[in-house]
């Protein structure tokens, strides 16, 4: 296998795109509440509320915005910036309790279960590093039934800390919560500000760090090949007693 091998003692993930589908409880909640807005412009519309949500929930933290502004806010800007009709903010709160009522259904990708699966078996321990509201990204964690790969000492949720992806402060959280070493450690998640540059800037390690990208955009498909194929990266060894991983990156 041609590329770099890195040792991987332990991998980290994000939650939203990468250990579920995000824009399916979004795409059902937009059709019932804003059924004017075309399917082409389904993804648009979802990419433009990440962006949203990613440069404003900041704001959350530092309390410059309520947290139910800033969810009114996305919804009703993403649909501003496709030209659609203006909602008001009582549209924008009654879109979020639907979306919320959605994402109570949401499901892990099976083969986001399968990679969990097979690192547990190798003995690889798993961690949680996800941007959002505490009690939120909390209630994902247990409809996705996460617990079961990862202890509840190893989720780092981004409102709790004081720090939000891409910071570098919340890798090095998570690098003294999970006593782990960066550099043998792998990131997994969707967005490349947030998740890959921003572990990289902290000196962990990125599966797709060197590969090229057109835009520093939400890649689910790329990611849900890698996570899908994660598994075959890896040449499990021992190493001073300990499982590691030979991770090959192109």
């Amino acid at each position: 296998m041609k590329g770099v091998s890195i040792l991987i003692e332990t991998v980290v993930f994000d939650i939203d795109d990468t250990i579920y589908d995000q824009q399916e409880p979004f795409r059902k909640a937009v059709q019932k509440l804003f059924p004017l807005v075309s399917n082409e412009d389904m993804l648009p519309l979802y990419t433009r509320f990440r962006v949203h949500s990613d440069a404003n929930f900041n704001k959350v933290i530092t309390q410059e915005w309520t947290l139910e502004y800033m969810r009114s806010h996305r919804i009703s800007q993403s649909l501003k910036d496709l030209d659609y009709p203006h909602i008001t903010d009582e549209d924008a709160l009654t879109f979020q309790e639907v979306y919320e009522d959605e994402l109570d259904a949401i499901t892990m990708h099976q083969e986001v279960e399968k990679t969990l699966d097979f690192l547990k078996a190798k003995k690889v321990p798993v961690s949680i590093i996800t941007n959002g509201p505490t009690d939120h990204q909390y209630k994902k964690i247990l409809q996705l039934g996460l617990l079961n790969w990862v202890d509840e000492d190893n989720i780092i949720i981004s409102q709790a800390t004081g720090y939000e992806k891409p910071d570098v402060e919340i890798f090095d959280l998570g690098k003294k919560q999970f006593s782990l070493n960066p550099e043998n450690s792998l990131y997994v998640g969707d967005n490349f500000n947030n998740d890959v540059i921003g572990s990289k800037r902290a000196g962990w390690q990125s599966p797709i760090a060197k590969r090229n990208f057109a835009d520093s955009g939400y890649r689910t498909d790329l990611f849900r090949s890698i996570i899908t194929n994660l598994p075959t990266y890896f040449c499990i060894r021992k190493r001073h007693g300990k499982v590691s991983c030979l991770l090959y990156l192109d």
